[in-house]
């Protein structure tokens, strides 16, 4: 589905990332850690086009990614969660998830993402009228998720969502997310700082250092990794 061939990003001279290369499967959940700096947020906003990369290649189903503007990528069926929720703080949490609807898949299945988003999160339904400002940082993030949920998206990607939660939040949203790539289908790429939780939840899982590529493998084989084990998990 998704196809990202030897990026390479760069801010004013420093390189974020340097021939970075990886694959995400239809219906797969796929993992990016690595330490705070590692590049991964460039590479979602690569990705989403945010950021124009110096060198390399993206495409989703075979199509050039780079060729388009971001917003055409919407449409595809790309939804990006960023870091730190972005919610529009001073519109209501249903005018919120409308935004999220904009892609013409999203229009075509409103109702339907509806329904399926306050299953999942009950409080949206309940606070649907309260401007999203007034959110606390969980359920904001519950509404970041759902924003993109309303886009009808193929593929979801995930930028740190447990960020500046309790852990019984962060549990919570994880829970969520599994529940969605697992009942609804939705391939994930998630980037998570809790690497314990995102590599016991992923098919497939990559390990991003200082803008490269360090390990990669499928998530069973990443946990047994000495050097993931004493870097990440503090065994």
């Amino acid at each position: 589905m998704l196809s990202v061939e030897g990026l390479t990003v760069a801010y004013g001279g420093l390189r974020a990332l340097a021939d970075v290369s990886i694959s995400v499967g239809a219906g797969q959940f796929v993992a990016i850690v690595g330490p705070n700096g590692a590049g991964k947020t460039t590479l979602f906003k690569a990705i989403s086009g945010v950021v124009r990369p110096l060198a390399g290649r993206i495409a989703f189903d075979g199509q050039d990614l780079l060729a388009l503007p971001a917003a055409a990528r919407a449409h595809l069926g790309i939804a990006h969660i960023p870091e730190g929720r972005q919610v529009f703080k001073t519109l209501s949490v249903l005018e919120n998830l409308e935004m999220g609807a904009v892609p013409r898949r999203g229009q075509a299945e409103w109702a339907r993402n509806l329904d399926q988003i306050y299953a999942l999160f009950p409080v949206l339904n309940e606070r649907r009228n309260q401007p999203a400002g007034t959110l606390s940082g969980g359920e904001q993030q519950m509404l970041a998720i759902g924003r993109g949920l309303a886009s009808s998206p193929r593929l979801l990607m995930l930028d740190e969502p447990s960020m500046g939660l309790s852990p019984m939040l962060a549990d919570l949203i994880f829970e969520r997310i599994e529940g969605i790539h697992r009942e609804a289908g939705v391939t994930v790429l998630l980037v998570e700082q809790r690497v314990a939780e995102a590599l016991g939840s992923c098919d497939y899982g990559y390990v991003l250092e200082s803008g490269r590529l360090g390990l990669e493998g499928r998530h069973e084989t990443l946990l047994a990794d000495t050097g993931v084990k004493r870097a990440y998990l503090g065994m």
